[in-house]
Parts: structure tokens; C-alpha cells; sequence
């Protein structure tokens, strides 16, 4: 149902925003790809796209729609230093704790390069707890702010709050931020 529900929501606005910022050519990580939508999208406009998800189906599912290796990951796992032009962590990280989710902006901001581009989303609020039979943490601009203190170098270029595009679920808002690594 996951994969259906979101396979053909068009999501090219915000796909576009994060692309604008990019150079051509520009390597980005799709960091918790789920089915693979963004990826394809990317890589049909020409970009350089690695990709990894935590669950062994939906590796499978995004490997089957983008046509490119997935790895299989947790996002405490990654370690690049300075690879990537853009990050793009779209509806991902949110199933991260709040207390984790420090350390996971300092390994997105470690793995981009000087300049590089980081575009992540959350549902927008405070909530952190299962809903729906999957855990969740919910994001303000008060929550962010606080994670932001304990990076390195991470700065805001647009903060914007959505509905959702997903047909029943229009009444949900999320929080959209683009980011950039400024050293």
C-alpha cells in the first residue's frame, strides 16, 4: 500500500527546488530512497544518483523502479566524508528519534561536500511515538533549530510547510528545508 500510495505522487516542486541548487552533473544521495521515485527522478533529468534504504523491501522495490544498485543501510551507517553535491532525505529520517537525529544531520552534513545541499522533511509538529504501526518524529522550526545548534556548519536556505500531495491525506502539513553545508 506504502509503495502505490506514493509510487505516482508527483513531487517534482520540491524535487525541482533541491535540483535548482545543484551543479550539473552533481552526485546525490537518495537517503532513504523508499521506493525509488525521487532517484528515477533524477536520474531522468540527468544527475548522478547513489541511493540507500533500511528495509530489505523496499531496496528491492527501488532497485526495480530507478534501475540502479540500492545499499542496504541504516542511516547511522553513513560515514562518507564530503562525496555527495546533494543529499536529498525525503520522509526518511523522520523515523529517527529525536534524540538520534543530531548525529544523523552530522553524518548528512559530513557525507556532502563544502556547498552541498541537503533537502529533508518531516511531519510537522512535535509528536515522537508510533502512529500507524511505525514510529515517528514529528518536526518544528523550534526542534530543527535546536538540532541545527549541534552541527557543524549546516544553514537554512528555505523552510516551508506543504500539505500532503497523497490522495485523503491533504489535511497533513509538512515541514520542508533545504540546507545548506556553509564549510
Amino acid at each position: 500500500e506504502f509503495t502505490s500510495n506514493t509510487l505516482d505522487v508527483s513531487f517534482s516542486d520540491i524535487q525541482d527546488r533541491f535540483l535548482r541548487l545543484l551543479p550539473e552533473n552533481a552526485l546525490i544521495l537518495d537517503f532513504g530512497c523508499g521506493t525509488g521515485r525521487d532517484s528515477r527522478y533524477f536520474l531522468k533529468k540527468g544527475y548522478r544518483v547513489e541511493a540507500c534504504d533500511g528495509s530489505e523491501e523496499m531496496v528491492k522495490t527501488a532497485e526495480r523502479v530507478a534501475g540502479i544498485p540500492v545499499r542496504q543501510m541504516l542511516f547511522s551507517e553513513l560515514c562518507e566524508q564530503e562525496r555527495y553535491d546533494g543529499i536529498f532525505a525525503c520522509a526518511s529520517i523522520l523515523h529517527v528519534p529525536y534524540a538520534e537525529l543530531p548525529d544523523i544531520f552530522l553524518r548528512m552534513e559530513r557525507a556532502t561536500k563544502p556547498g552541498g545541499i541537503l533537502y529533508v522533511s518531516f511531519k510537522y509538529g512535535q509528536f515522537e511515538g508510533i502512529r500507524n504501526g511505525r514510529f515517528f518524529t514529528d518536526m518544528d522550526e523550534d526542534r530543527l533549530g535546536d538540532i541545527l545548534k549541534m552541527t557543524e556548519g549546516l544553514e537554512i536556505l528555505e523552510l516551508w510547510i506543504t500539505g500532503d500531495v497523497r490522495p485523503g491525506r491533504e489535511d497533513e502539513r509538512w515541514l520542508n528545508v533545504l540546507l545548506c553545508r556553509s564549510r
